[in-house]
């Protein structure tokens, strides 16, 4: 939906990409995952085992396009197709080419993955999927499809976030240390049922579709600093998008120390944090159609 990764309503996650609450304010979110999860990207964008470089890629779930403009910058030669369900995240990916420069090489194309029948996509040297696949009501049968739609010999990169990033020191805030490892425990016990394919290992998911995989790789994010605003805005924006799914879940102490992070205006506010982090991890697993 990157993730959530993210993408209204299914499918992109930002990287992220957090679609699995409200949809108000994601497109913020994955604007703000592909800022601070940059210098990230790429570095998985040139690891893929590519055994020559891609002319045609299709980037699914793409959200705002953090992946789609990673692709066109490591593959100057490359015309990507940008595959969401939501058009709000098309329209702002299609604004950005332009700002870029990079129209002429971007389609864009609105689709709900969970679909029976999926839109014509071409015959593609790559297919990307970050954060998006554990939003699939039927990955086994999404797979089936990119495997039909590659070119032979083409490679399926699928990336996922191990959950939701983690941003405050563990003796955050003064007066209810732990609170996000709370929160997030609480999000995490609500979305088992409902996205049970997150967090999976895609490894034997790929096989069993009919790839060979050719690589995996787990990269530890772990950013302070240099992206200081940035990921006060995102702290504040994924934070604020779980406390809308799991406010009935939380201790009414945790739950107004968790409204004072979040209120941007009080003294308590993340924005006035000098401590935040961004720490998560991302898995990245390349499969070739052979």
């Amino acid at each position: 939906m990157n993730h959530a990764h993210t993408h209204a309503p299914r499918h992109g996650a930002p990287h992220g990409h957090h679609p699995e609450y409200a949809t108000d304010g994601q497109a913020e979110i994955l604007d703000l995952d592909a800022e601070v999860l940059a210098e990230h990207t790429a570095s998985l964008t040139a690891w893929l085992p590519l055994r020559t470089a891609p002319h045609r890629i299709v980037d699914l779930g793409c959200g705002t396009g953090a992946g789609t403009f990673a692709l066109l910058d490591r593959f100057p030669d490359a015309h990507v197709t940008a595959v969401d369900a939501s058009a709000e995240h098309l329209h702002r990916l299609r604004t950005k080419a332009r700002t870029r420069g990079v129209e002429e090489r971007v389609r864009t194309v609105r689709a709900d993955l969970d679909d029976d029948i999926w839109p014509d996509l071409g015959s593609p040297d790559l297919v990307w999927a970050s954060a998006s696949m554990h939003h699939m009501a039927r990955p086994d049968r999404a797979l089936r499809h990119v495997h039909g739609t590659l070119a032979p010999g083409g490679l399926f990169a699928v990336v996922e976030l191990a959950g939701h990033p983690r941003f405050l020191p563990e003796n955050a805030p003064e007066d209810r240390p732990g609170l996000e490892e709370r929160v997030h425990a609480a999000a995490d016990r609500r979305q088992a049922a409902r996205l049970p394919h997150r967090g999976a290992d895609w490894g034997p998911l790929l096989t069993a579709a009919g790839f060979t995989v050719e690589g995996e790789r787990t990269v530890a994010v772990h950013l302070e600093g240099s992206h200081g605003e940035a990921i006060g805005r995102y702290a504040t924006g994924i934070l604020r998008r779980i406390r809308g799914a799991v406010a009935d879940r939380l201790s009414p102490e945790d739950l107004t120390a968790l409204d004072r992070l979040l209120d941007t205006g009080g003294p308590h506010s993340i924005l006035r944090r000098d401590d935040l982090t961004v720490r998560t991890e991302r898995t990245a697993w390349a499969a070739r159609r052979t």
